[in-house]
C-alpha cells in the first residue's frame, strides 16, 4: 500500500478513535494497543477498507518492546496491508484480542502467547500451543535462557 495510503489511513483511525490511535511513517502504519479492537474493526468494516482477512499475525522482541505484526489482505480489492502494534511493558504484555474481528486470529495468538508470552486478553482459549503447560518461559524472547528442559 503506498505511502500515502497509510497516512489517509493513521489520519481516518485519529479522527475516528482519538488522536494517538495510530501513526504512519514512510514504511509502516502503527496503532496503540488500547485502541486496536476499534481500529480493526474499522479496518475490516470500512468499505473503503474491506480488510476482511487476516494472512498472519507474529511478533517480534526488540528487547525493550515486542511488536505485534498484522498482515491483511481485502480479498475482494486484492489490496493489503500491515500494521504493528509495540507493546513496551515486557513483565506484562497485554493486547486485545482480535478473534472478534478474523476468526483465523485464534491459532496466531495462541502461538504468539506460547512463544513470546504476549497475552490476549478476550481470547476464548489462550493456552499454549506448541510447548507443554508447565513449560519454564517463552522461548522466542531474547532474554529467555535454556535450562536444559
Amino acid at each position: 500500500m503506498p505511502e500515502q495510503d497509510l497516512a489517509h489511513i493513521a489520519a481516518r483511525l485519529n479522527k475516528e478513535f482519538g488522536e494517538g490511535t495510530a501513526a504512519a511513517d514512510d514504511l509502516r502504519l502503527i496503532i496503540c494497543a488500547e485502541r486496536l479492537s476499534q481500529a480493526a474493526t474499522l479496518l475490516r468494516d470500512a468499505p473503503e477498507y474491506g480488510f476482511d482477512y487476516l494472512n498472519s499475525l507474529t511478533a517480534a522482541d526488540h528487547k525493550t518492546h515486542f511488536s505485534v505484526v498484522y498482515h491483511l489482505t481485502a480479498l475482494e480489492a486484492g489490496r493489503r496491508l500491515s500494521f504493528k502494534v509495540d507493546l513496551d511493558d515486557r513483565e506484562n504484555p497485554l493486547l486485545p484480542s482480535v478473534i472478534s474481528v478474523w476468526r483465523g486470529a485464534d491459532l496466531q495468538e495462541r502461538e504468539v502467547f506460547d512463544m513470546f508470552g504476549i497475552t490476549f486478553s478476550g481470547h476464548p482459549n489462550l493456552k499454549r500451543l506448541f510447548m507443554w503447560e508447565g513449560f519454564p518461559g517463552y522461548p522466542l524472547r531474547k532474554d529467555w535462557v535454556n535450562r536444559d528442559v
